[in-house]
């Protein structure tokens, strides 16, 4: 008992932990809503179910231990939210409820999936529907009575489709079919390999095949595909339209099976295929989701998701609306990172807190 409250004197109240596919964001806050420090860590390891992901959020926890000017080992607060993009099954969250309960960061540790805190940092109310879109795809919803919804989303073998990567095979896919007469023409076959410096589909995939190019680099593709439906390419409309109808498909799935079609239900939107620009794709999801649930409202996350992963933890620690008030409005993304390009090769920390004035960036190998 008195090593309990030995544990708990003088700590952080809350550390908030967001990781995605990509990137694991940190962040030490007091229960009124004080940020104490803030970090953002680049993760190389895209795959949220290994040990290797999870050493990318030790890498994190170390950053903003530092940065709030804490001992190098030890405690670093008394509770735990960890939203993270691997933990899609029960099983995973016993196995990342082992793996953290084995370093002693806190005194009560919450695992939660990534879609969770994208929910939370996109609307004021504690339910609704988040779909995820960044590497890959993911759903999630929460009834007001509290009862949860998700999906498994660990690729095609649960049913999924979607995502950065899944969008940049269907520009290779297309961009090979239209040049060797398989397909109908399309600007991605030339848009494509011009992308990896490249005149011809067929370089990209001979490059890709013989592990030249990594397959991963796939992901990069999105942007490439929006421009070319924006300029009236039919193809590329093809796939976009096929990513809305996968986000109508999930959100749709988790607003039913909530019993919240006669809700007005914030629909939230979070990852990097949601932050372009294209009117026809935003569209198609706003009237896809309307025949489902005609009050719905769908946003686009604009905060940082481990705005949501801070509300969630404070929301554990009954902290007043004030204090949640305070998290968000001082957890925004010039906070935790400041702006600048960053080397795709490359992991690039931004660290803002005590212990380190401006902010400070080292390239780092994500899950070392």
């Amino acid at each position: 008992m008195g090593g309990r409250a030995a544990f708990r004197r003088g700590l952080p109240a809350l550390l908030a932990v967001d990781g995605g596919g990509s990137k694991v964001d940190a962040a030490l806050l007091d229960r009124d809503g004080s940020v104490i420090a803030a970090v953002r860590r680049g993760n190389e390891d895209l795959n949220g179910s290994n040990d290797a992901y999870l050493e990318g959020v030790a890498g994190a926890v170390a950053a903003v231990r530092l940065a709030a000017g804490l001992p190098d080992d030890g405690p670093v607060a008394r509770v735990g939210m960890f939203c993270l993009a691997g933990a899609d099954l029960p099983a995973d969250d016993r196995r990342i409820l082992r793996w953290l309960r084995g370093r002693a960061w806190t005194g009560k540790d919450l695992v939660r999936n990534d879609t969770f805190a994208v929910l939370r940092a996109g609307t004021e109310r504690r339910w609704g529907v988040a779909v995820v879109c960044g590497y890959g795809t993911n759903c999630s919803g929460v009834a007001p009575s509290g009862r949860t919804f998700r999906f498994p989303a660990v690729g095609a073998v649960s049913g999924d489709w979607g995502g950065g990567h899944d969008i940049g095979s269907a520009a290779l896919w297309y961009s090979l079919r239209a040049k060797d007469g398989r397909g109908e023409p399309t600007a991605l076959s030339t848009l494509v390999p011009a992308h990896f410096g490249m005149r011809r589909p067929r370089q990209v995939m001979e490059a890709m095949y013989f592990g030249r190019i990594p397959e991963e680099r796939l992901v990069e593709l999105p942007p490439v595909v929006f421009r070319a439906a924006t300029a009236g390419d039919k193809v590329a409309r093809t796939i976009l339209d096929r990513q809305a109808d996968e986000v109508i498909a999930m959100a749709g799935a988790a607003i039913r099976k909530l019993g919240m079609t006669r809700l007005d239900v914030d629909v939230v939107l979070g990852g990097g295929i949601f932050r372009g620009g294209d009117p026809p794709f935003f569209e198609r999801i706003d009237e896809g989701l309307a025949r489902v649930a005609p009050k719905v409202r769908v946003r686009r996350l604009t905060a940082p998701p481990v705005v949501g992963a801070a509300l969630l933890g404070l929301d554990e620690l009954r902290a007043a609306s004030p204090a949640k008030e305070r998290a968000r409005e001082v957890l925004t993304h010039d906070f935790i990172e400041r702006p600048g390009s960053r080397a795709r090769s490359r992991v690039r920390e931004t660290v803002h807190g005590a212990g380190a004035p401006g902010s400070a960036r080292r390239p780092a190998r994500g899950g070392a």
